[in-house]
């Protein structure tokens, strides 16, 4: 991939959670809209994590998992948060940990860094700090957090090996990885790839799974693990594409023709796992 092309899809992402920071913040506008958060999301959340944390924050989640769930993290960890936007996975994270650890939300896309620490402030918690800056030069020494957490962030990279290689560098040795992402069962097309619409939401940034486990394993990870969550089919790519259309250029012929066969069960929500070695 072409520096230019990787400056295109960084603009595009930014661009479009930028509009869904907004939208979130906006209580009359009833949640982010043009993302893929109808389709992945919200719904991993239990009602006991959230009932207490601003709206917003809940608003703003356009994950595909809880990767909260999935770190067991524990009284002193320090996480960090790769692609935090407004925030819920931090705020949850800093629960957990407790005072004696403290949790790091990192983002690119100065809306959502607003937006979270409102949510921040809003929830009253303090052992937390957001940080600006892409996931692909993360902005923090060696060896600094246990655990790095991710919620449907790393598929929307343009380079993979740059992320996974700094989440191992600022891993402790014995810390963990614990990734909700967006996975391919198999390869796509060129052509769907091209469609910058399906990097925004969430699709052809997306790895297939032995890639990724590969890509981990290449950077140094230990005990790598592909769990798979759900697997898309037709309906569900009906309503991301129904999201995306409207500026994205997913024409009606395209849904129904080689692009739906392409993507029909293709895709996969999945936890993705490894730890450092100690």
């Amino acid at each position: 991939m072409t520096t230019n092309e990787s400056d295109q899809i960084h603009a595009a992402v930014r661009d479009r959670y930028a509009s869904a920071a907004r939208a979130a913040s906006d209580s009359s506008s009833g949640g982010p809209s043009g993302t893929a958060s109808g389709l992945f999301g919200q719904t991993l959340y239990e009602t006991s994590e959230t009932e207490d944390l601003p709206d917003d924050a809940l608003t703003a989640s356009l994950g595909c998992g809880n990767p909260t769930m999935l770190a067991d993290l524990g009284p002193g960890d320090v996480v960090l948060d790769l692609g935090s936007g407004g925030g819920i996975d931090v705020l949850l994270s800093a629960r957990r940990v407790g005072p004696t650890g403290k949790a790091y939300g990192l983002d690119m896309t100065p809306e959502m860094l607003d937006l979270a620490r409102k949510n921040q402030i809003e929830a009253g918690v303090t052992n937390v700090e957001f940080l600006q800056g892409t996931i692909e030069d993360i902005p923090l020494p060696d060896a600094t957090v246990d655990v790095v957490i991710s919620n449907c962030v790393v598929n929307l990279s343009p380079d993979k090996d740059a992320v996974v290689r700094e989440a191992f560098r600022v891993l402790k040795p014995g810390g963990r990885l614990a990734i909700s992402d967006i996975v391919l069962r198999r390869p796509l097309s060129d052509g769907t790839r091209g469609l910058i619409g399906l990097w925004t939401g969430c699709v052809a940034g997306a790895l297939v799974d032995e890639v990724y486990e590969a890509k981990l394993r290449s950077a140094g990870f230990d005990d790598v693990s592909i769990e798979p969550t759900r697997v898309y089919e037709e309906d569900d790519i009906v309503a991301l594409a129904a999201e995306l259309s409207v500026d994205l250029g997913l024409t009606d012929d395209m849904v129904r023709g080689d692009v739906m066969t392409e993507l029909r069960g293709s895709i996969m929500s999945a936890f993705v796992r490894g730890r450092k070695p100690a």
